[in-house]
């Protein structure tokens, strides 16, 4: 392209009544944190022929929300590309920063997650708009913890949220000292900014931290859970799904905001 893009929120819409939420969301995301809202439909080779009127009926949608949204952006855009290639072009040619999607459809955006270097917000659509206050946060012994972080500190930033940290609880000396490296990390990231948290050491390792955080946004309820993918994916994971899967599949009322492990992820910009 000829020059770079604003950064966006991008909504994975389906023409269905679960597009409503999912587009609040992404309206809420969008004026959070002052980026434009994209709506994208991924046009099967069946459709081609109804590319016009998939456009027209996405377009009615986004002059509908600038009617009740004074000073909204917003775009919509129609792509072809293969699944797991779409993560990778709207971050790199249109600058899209966050994807919204269904979290029933988690399993058809499992490949592009992982190829992704932008985030998935998985939202469950029979559940209300999220605030986005309250926050949980597991951290493990893994250094890429940094770049869910970072991403709850954007969230208090900008919204005043409140991050509740689920730190592992790890009997291996090396996996313990990493954990409570990203601890200090954390809190001294959130305190920057004034951020309210808190921090908790949990009860399991580095290995069912993740499970135990979920089961304690869910007593707590929270209406956000920031989660680090899977860094490596075995045959097993494939077979019996990832713990993320998993999480998201039972998450219920609160999104669940997936980051890739395995790419460098895009900063927000200011």
């Amino acid at each position: 392209m000829s020059k770079r893009e604003e950064q966006k929120i991008v909504v994975f819409t389906t023409l269905s009544e679960t597009d409503k939420i999912l587009i609040l969301n992404g309206v809420r995301l969008a004026a959070l944190f002052k980026k434009e809202l994209c709506l994208c439909y991924l046009v099967t080779r069946r459709e081609r022929k109804q590319k016009a009127l998939i456009k027209q009926i996405l377009t009615d949608y986004t002059h509908s929300l600038k009617e009740e949204i004074s000073g909204l952006k917003t775009s919509v855009l129609l792509l072809r590309e293969k699944i797991y290639e779409v993560p990778a072009v709207l971050a790199d040619e249109y600058e899209a920063i966050l994807f919204v999607a269904d979290a029933a459809r988690y399993k058809k955006f499992a490949a592009a997650v992982t190829q992704s270097p932008s985030p998935f917000l998985f939202v469950n659509p029979d559940f209300p708009l999220s605030t986005f206050k309250k926050i949980v946060l597991p951290l493990d012994a893994r250094k890429e913890n940094k770049d869910i972080s970072l991403w709850s500190s954007w969230f208090g930033r900008f919204n005043r949220s409140e991050i509740i940290v689920v730190a592992a609880n790890d009997n291996n000396r090396e996996r313990r000292i990493q954990v409570g490296r990203n601890v200090m990390l954390t809190k001294k990231l959130l305190e920057k900014f004034n951020i309210s948290f808190k921090i908790y050491k949990g009860q399991k390792s580095s290995f069912y931290n993740s499970v135990e955080a979920a089961e304690f946004a869910h007593n707590d309820a929270a209406n956000l859970f920031i989660l680090l993918g899977s860094s490596v994916i075995t045959p097993l994971d494939r077979l019996l799904g990832l713990p993320e899967r998993k999480i998201i599949k039972f998450s219920g009322s609160f999104p669940v905001l997936l980051i890739n492990p395995r790419r460098e992820n895009y900063i927000l910009c200011d």
